[in-house]
């Protein structure tokens, strides 16, 4: 991005067409307690060139996936990306045009999200799609409040111990003002257990969460969960990995109501944590709860095929007190991304994405369990991500000691789940080739 310099007669031209004094004054509405009261503590000032040696170094401090070998998940994941993404979302005519406020003058960009809701619907194996959320982790929550405005009598969700722990917490700050209780179904041995489901739905169950494949990477039976949830009158919220689909059924062949997912595997980098984008797909049903934009196709008055802004249900609008949400953007480069990623690997791509993830998978689960030294936490089947233990280790320690070794080795489990203390959660990607697996499990044996 090109740096601008303001300069003193700069800041003066705009100070005066605002109508304000100094920069002060346009502070003035802060309350003063909550202004920094002490000077900047910032260096004197450097010329460009000492200035990008600067940052370069600073830079230089951070470790990536392309100096260590990434086995780390928990919901973002070391995935390749074909250079054509990067070469198409980098036109400018896509990445100026991150989010359209004045949609209709903008096609190619309307187009691009009804492209993406179309290949979101047909991976989903559901209805329809918005044009993307913030991060999967919302998504999620916007999917329980969908759930809970079909159904105003009711005041209960039920979440699966085994989705995401800091999905979990983003619902619970959602509905923190809300009068709903949240009940969490223990998941002891990987997985939700139908009996204590079956005792805990009820006729005030607005909807059941179930993640699958899950945070520790087992798979779930979604199907008998829809099953429970429905015979309540309750709806279905799956939270899924977009990768799985490729080996895994649809979450709209399982019976899930609402589908949502982190599309950061879809075309995104890691980048060090974000900007990603969530996926959210729903049956017909719940077109109208919907967050977000919805984007349709239709002809103008010449006859052209030309897109619009069908729902846009937030609350910037003029009906705002009818607003369903108060996601007011979306994450339009980023899903811009996974359409290009979708379109180009299609079917049979994801389909071999998925199946090297599969293989890649049981063949580090294997190595590193078979001394005995290390045991799989769930004997349960897994996809992409599966949970070790090793009785007495400290984690923290041994995933600090592996970065040293330029491995990422996993991510520890005991911040979230206590009785985890001396477990890692691994993902492993089709990136991941069989020296790095060997190597992995090797500095883990010792």
């Amino acid at each position: 991005m090109a740096y601008l310099l303001n300069t003193d007669a700069d800041q003066q031209a705009m100070l005066r067409e605002i109508g304000a004094a100094s920069i002060e004054e346009l502070l003035d509405s802060i309350p003063a307690e909550l202004r920094l009261q002490r000077p900047l503590e910032l260096p004197p000032a450097l010329g460009e060139m000492e200035l990008a040696a600067l940052v370069e170094r600073l830079a230089a401090a951070n470790v990536s996936t392309q100096q260590a070998v990434c086995f780390l998940g928990a919901g973002a994941y070391d995935h390749f990306v074909p250079a054509v993404v990067d070469f198409v979302a980098a036109r400018s005519e896509f990445y100026t045009a991150y989010t359209p406020y004045q949609p209709e003058a903008s096609q190619g960009t309307l187009q691009a999200m009804f492209e993406y809701q179309t290949l979101i619907t047909q991976l989903t194996g559901l209805d329809v799609s918005n044009a993307s959320l913030y991060d999967g982790a919302s998504a999620m929550a916007e999917a329980v409040l969908m759930a809970l405005s079909a159904e105003p009598g009711r005041s209960e969700v039920i979440v699966a111990e085994s989705v995401h722990p800091e999905y979990r917490q983003v619902l619970a700050a959602y509905l923190a003002n809300i009068d709903v209780e949240i009940h969490t179904v223990p998941t002891p041995n990987g997985a939700v257990e139908l009996a204590s489901l079956g005792q805990i739905v009820c006729q005030r169950t607005a909807c059941v969460v179930v993640q699958h494949p899950n945070f520790f990477g087992c798979l779930e039976d979604v199907q008998a969960v829809a099953d429970f949830a429905h015979q309540a009158g309750a709806a279905l919220v799956q939270v899924f990995d977009p990768i799985s689909l490729g080996v895994l059924r649809r979450p709209g062949q399982l019976g899930a109501d609402i589908a949502v997912a982190e599309g950061q595997c879809l075309g995104n980098h890691l980048s060090f944590g974000g900007p990603y984008l969530g996926i959210l797909a729903c049956r017909e049903q719940f077109l109208r709860r919907m967050p977000g934009r919805l984007v349709g196709q239709t002809t103008d008055r010449t006859g052209r095929r030309c897109w619009v802004l069908t729902l846009q249900t937030r609350e910037q609008h003029i009906r705002r007190e009818k607003a369903t949400s108060n996601i007011c953007t979306n994450q339009g480069l980023m899903a811009l991304r996974a359409s290009i990623y979708l379109a180009l690997m299609g079917p049979q791509g994801l389909r071999e994405v998925a199946n090297l993830c599969l293989q890649k998978t049981r063949y580090a689960l294997d190595q590193i369990t078979r001394t005995g030294r290390w045991q799989a936490a769930f004997q349960r089947p897994v996809f992409k991500e599966f949970v070790i233990r090793r009785p007495g280790q400290d984690m923290e320690a041994l995933v600090s000691a592996a970065a040293k070794e330029g491995l990422f080795a996993g991510v520890p489990l005991g911040r979230w789940f206590p009785e985890l203390a001396d477990g890692l959660l691994v993902a492993v990607t089709e990136k991941r080739t069989k020296a790095d697996i060997d190597r992995w499990a090797a500095l883990l044996a010792e």
